[in-house]
């Protein structure tokens, strides 16, 4: 059962308690990633996450860590275009001795200056290692040709130069405008006792809020083309469509679209491309839903060589998607695959706080899993194909990253 709660100050808690569980999930969800960021402060929501970890005022960065090391706890973050997520996974009876420590890490920081300037390092070199990853970087050019100069096309690392003139009061200014009572979302999934809620309560009910109104701006999908050369052994290729906001009614629909276009191994891109013809060992599907948009994406990495003729099946298959629909099969299919990833979730209590977190977060509301195996199998061939016929008959976007300075003609 999942109960919510609204503090006075307006933090929402949701909880769900596990009985026959002996692990406690606690996620602290804060209503600030890339979307929000100026331009001038690209990754700041980032860097930010990154300085939660660097000490408090009564804790050192080493300090923090031997903490959950000690307890045989995880702890970890991350932060999104839409939101960061502070968490921790432990053995129950340590919950509200990990609660102590995140708590402490969200009010408490102090952004030592030695401190930033390690941190800052040490972000660069994972800007540097994404720039070694062509698989991800040509995600984050497809993130650039589909939404263009909106925030939404920025990568949520941020660029060296924008990482390297951020200072300690632009986090103080950030923090201050954006972790506020109304932007933070408590969630808490496996077998902890009312105590706890009361001591969630009580360290997050009473803090205020700046009074600042965060504006965003309405993102719109505008397909471009953007290719870039590296030398590197394969192509990567990406192709975006117009998808769906995130909570939309239509998204069980897309999500078993996705399922049959690559989302799984019986799809028709990994069993033509991949068991077929052998032209990839990598190619999948994928759809990010945001606030106000989404993005289906369809990658592929394969040889130079094979770079147009991967590319030219990747579309005749969304082609004949559009044209012809999916088949009855694959909608059952599909369903039991969803449901099946659905109720194998439910054995991991980070997997029940995530998903509760997230859609109290972005939504306001949260669906019991009858619900979504409900929406799941209300799903019907007709609509799956009439959403195929929209969304893959539309103009798309696309990135590549090659070694050929003979580009694909896009």
């Amino acid at each position: 059962m999942i109960t919510k709660h609204t503090c006075s100050n307006g933090v929402r808690i949701v909880a769900e308690h596990i009985p026959f569980v002996r692990s406690v999930a606690i996620g602290i969800w804060v209503k600030a990633g890339s979307r929000y960021e100026e331009t001038e402060m690209k990754g700041i929501s980032h860097f930010l996450e990154h300085m939660l970890f660097k000490g408090t005022t009564s804790r050192t960065a080493r300090e923090i860590a031997e903490a959950f090391d000690a307890i045989g706890g995880q702890v970890n973050a991350f932060t999104s275009k839409e939101y960061t997520c502070y968490y921790a996974k432990v053995l129950d009876e340590k919950a509200e001795y990990a609660l102590d420590i995140l708590s402490d890490m969200f009010f408490n920081s102090i952004f030592d200056e030695e401190e930033l300037e390690k941190e800052k390092n040490v972000v660069l070199e994972e800007i540097s290692m994404y720039e070694d990853a062509p698989d991800e970087l040509v995600q984050e050019l497809l993130s650039k040709a589909s939404y263009g100069e909106h925030p939404l096309a920025y990568s949520v690392l941020g660029t060296k130069n924008t990482l390297l003139a951020i200072e300690r009061d632009d986090l103080e200014r950030y923090r201050a405008r954006f972790y506020t009572p109304e932007n933070i979302v408590i969630s808490v999934a496996g077998n902890f006792s009312d105590s706890l809620i009361r001591s969630i309560e009580e360290k997050f009910g009473s803090f205020r809020s700046s009074g600042e109104t965060v504006q965003w701006k309405q993102a719109t999908f505008c397909p471009d083309k953007i290719s870039k050369n590296k030398e590197i052994e394969q192509s990567h290729l990406c192709i975006g469509f117009l998808g769906l906001p995130f909570g939309h009614e239509r998204i069980y629909e897309l999500s078993i679209l996705n399922n049959v276009i690559g989302g799984s191994m019986s799809s028709r891109l990994f069993q033509e491309i991949r068991e077929e013809k052998g032209w990839a060992y990598s190619v999948y599907s994928y759809h990010s839903a945001f606030s106000d948009t989404g993005l289906l994406v369809i990658y592929a990495g394969t040889a130079p060589d094979q770079t147009e003729i991967v590319f030219d099946a990747i579309m005749k298959t969304v082609q004949t998607l559009k044209q012809e629909g999916i088949t009855r099969q694959e909608l059952e299919n599909s369903k039991a695959q969803l449901k099946g990833n659905l109720m194998l979730s439910l054995e991991s209590t980070n997997s029940r706080m995530s998903r509760n977190g997230k859609n109290e977060l972005l939504l306001k509301k949260l669906k019991s899993i009858d619900e979504i195996l409900d929406s799941i199998e209300s799903v019907t061939l007709e609509r799956v194909n009439q959403l195929a016929d929209e969304l893959l008959g539309a103009p798309y976007s696309l990135s590549m990253i090659s070694p050929s300075k003979t580009l694909l003609p896009i």
